[in-house]
């Protein structure tokens, strides 16, 4: 059974107007199928089928861990509309007969990889976008939709901002940070030339700081540290002096951007998806959340922690111009303040969450 807050954003995306019936009855291959924001694209397919019995779509989920596969989506069940693969996509495998959309998500996003695991990070961003345009073009796929990163911009300088797709970046490929940024820019030119050369329908989402349900905890990006403190019942220390500027889009702004990409973008173009309107400092993110919850009686701490392997961010500020979004009749939705008081809530029992008052949690972390 789906947490409340899963399910109020689930009810919420099955009413937006995304153009939901061109994936009627079809068969979407979604990979890193467990990361937050594929696995919302996934529910949100499943309870169109759900609420709607002859929308029909079939989902053939992509990962490497059939564990984490269970923890994410075991709450649904067996089910006929649901397929895991277990794959790393950055090894050359073929999918069953009919697929008809390609979601290409698998990817290691957090910073704390960037250090430890460069290779790793590059792999499925490049190998594992070269795998999937071949199978994308051996089905004649409908649509392919890369998920990029605004971290392909670098740091922007602030003439540049809001940035727009027209920025080409500053980005130096001889750092390891940019194991991640430079692989995600390979992945783009592949999908714009697997479309020129094979008129594969390719489609890339630069998405900016995107949270919400599901965000791994330990995820190591500062806004899921921050959500950790919150639901641990511990102040939040800064890393840094809180500085730097970020724009943060809800996951269900996030889901029905991705898909208004997919089916409605332009091929081999890319889109900046980021929510424009809920900007704010670090700091000013991390007084929101204790302000948020103020009977768990945390602060915040200015000081300095690190982990190992933990590369920062030299970008002081990031926020995308989503004219070419917006083009598509996308509009987000959630205030900073909203977007993560929902998060929180979707990590305490649902039994609570369902109670008197959504900015409160109980005294104690869940179990």
């Amino acid at each position: 059974m789906r947490h409340r807050i899963v399910a109020e954003d689930m009810e919420e995306l099955a009413a937006r107007d995304v153009p939901w019936e061109d994936l009627s009855t079809k068969t979407v291959v979604v990979t890193g199928a467990y990361g937050a924001i594929p696995a919302y694209m996934i529910e949100a397919l499943l309870y169109r089928n759900e609420r709607w019995p002859n929308f029909d779509v079939k989902v053939i989920a992509v990962g490497r861990s059939p564990r984490k596969f269970r923890e994410r989506f075991g709450h649904l069940g067996d089910r006929g509309d649901l397929q895991f693969i277990a794959q790393d996509v950055s090894a050359r495998f073929r999918l069953p007969n009919e697929v008809h959309y390609i979601i290409h998500g698998a990817s290691w996003a957090s910073p704390k990889y960037y250090g430890r695991y460069p290779v790793e990070v590059i792999l499925p961003n490049a190998l594992g976008t070269h795998y999937l345009l071949e199978v994308a073009h051996e089905k004649q796929v409908a649509g392919f939709l890369f998920m990029s990163s605004a971290e392909v911009y670098g740091a922007p300088p602030a003439a540049e901002i809001p940035v727009r797709e027209s920025y080409c970046g500053n980005v130096d490929p001889a750092a390891v940070r940019s194991c991640y940024a430079e692989s995600k820019r390979l992945g783009e030119t592949m999908c714009v030339s697997w479309f020129v050369q094979y008129r594969v329908p390719t489609r890339i989402a630069r998405i900016f700081h995107t949270y919400g349900p599901g965000v791994a905890l330990d995820d190591g990006r500062v806004f899921a540290d921050f959500v950790a403190d919150i639901v641990l019942g511990r102040d939040i220390v800064m890393r840094s002096d809180g500085s730097a500027i970020r724009a943060y889009c809800y996951l269900v702004d996030a889901v029905d951007g991705l898909f208004r990409i997919l089916l409605r973008g332009d091929p081999a173009t890319a889109y900046n998806l980021g929510n424009d309107e809920a900007e704010c400092s670090v700091l000013e993110l991390a007084q929101t959340l204790v302000d948020a919850f103020p009977e768990r009686g945390l602060r915040v701490v200015r000081g300095v922690r690190s982990e190992d392997g933990y590369l920062p961010s030299h970008v002081q500020r990031t926020r995308p111009d989503t004219t070419r979004l917006r083009a598509l009749g996308w509009s987000p939705r959630y205030s900073v303040r909203e977007g993560f008081t929902r998060t929180v809530l979707s990590y305490v029992s649902d039994a609570y969450a369902q109670g008197a008052g959504d900015t409160h949690l109980p005294a104690s972390p869940p179990g």
